[in-house]
């Protein structure tokens, strides 16, 4: 099992930054692949930035990218994502999600539906 708890979320106003940070602890193979996920109201969640803690290697949304930065501590089991550049269309419920490898060489699942574990939300507010 693997437990997931996000923090960081705000409230800011557009072309502000954000911190979001998510903890996680248990089974480390489990927890192989670390995702970020939003979703709007009314929206499917769709996936922002994940990567492999083994490779460290990011791949991120094409709305995202150039702006939003996705790293791990290993000494603090924490996957972080750095907000910057926020307009009001990211203003969302932002989800950590972990997950075992989907395949070989660090791949990850490409569906939200595929990850495992969740964590229980943090709400991002960006105003104009």
């Amino acid at each position: 099992q693997v437990q997931l708890v996000e923090s960081g979320g705000g409230s800011v106003q557009a072309g502000g930054s954000l911190r979001l940070s998510c903890v996680r602890s248990g089974s480390t193979y489990m927890s192989s692949c670390v995702g970020w996920f939003r979703q709007f109201p009314g929206k499917e969640r769709e996936e922002v930035a994940h990567l492999y803690t083994a490779y460290g290697n990011p791949t991120y949304a094409d709305s995202v990218r150039g702006r939003f930065t996705i790293s791990q501590d290993d000494s603090r089991n924490t996957v972080y994502l750095q907000l910057d550049s926020l307009n009001p269309e990211d203003a969302a419920m932002y989800y950590c999600a972990a997950a075992p490898p989907s395949g070989p060489n660090g791949a990850c699942a490409e569906h939200w539906q595929q990850w495992t574990f969740w964590g229980q939300g943090t709400q991002v507010t960006v105003s104009s």
